[in-house]
């Protein structure tokens, strides 16, 4: 029967599994990609992305929870610095798990897991921009295009070439 098992367990005892889960945790915010079997890449975002959420509100409260899941004091400021900044309009989703086949030796599935927006592949180098509904009828951007303002030319001076500034100044 399976009441009350509402994670995977990992075979591991609560110890050794919550060091382990921090530990993994900690190198996929310092390395931004780490590959590890499948069952512990499930595992592993369910601690993480509540760890990534709390960082969004960078206060000492927040970082001394972080802090109490991760045990490293370079994960939690990695992960409040550099990880927030980039997550920050992200409303949740923040690590991807890629399946990568099995390991040759005991044939375990094997998946990369990284966080979304740290991967240059599939973002494309660019971020998107959000666009924002209005329920107002947006009456400011076609006020601007029925009535556009005349522009006047601005007057040109006259050109004078580097040829004729060296002869004066001898």
């Amino acid at each position: 029967m399976r009441h009350g098992k509402k994670f995977n367990h990992l075979s591991r005892q609560t110890g050794h599994r919550k060091s382990m889960l921090a530990n993994m945790a900690c190198s996929l915010i310092e390395h931004k990609r780490i590959i590890t079997t499948v069952a512990k890449a499930k595992a592993l975002k369910q601690f993480v992305e509540p760890l990534v959420t709390k960082s969004k509100e960078d206060t000492t409260h927040n970082r001394r929870i972080v802090f109490a899941y991760l045990r490293n004091k370079y994960g939690v400021t990695e992960l409040f610095r550099e990880v927030a900044a980039k997550v920050g309009d992200r409303p949740g989703g923040y690590t991807r798990i890629i399946k990568m086949g099995n390991r040759l030796g005991d044939n375990a599935d094997m998946a990369m897991i990284e966080l979304v927006d740290f991967n240059e592949l599939y973002n494309g180098g660019k971020k998107e921009e959000k666009k924002s509904k209005s329920r107002r009828g947006g009456k400011g951007k076609k006020a601007e295009t029925i009535a556009p303002v005349a522009e006047t030319p601005a007057p040109e001076a006259p050109e004078t070439s580097s040829e004729e500034t060296t002869d004066s100044a001898e």
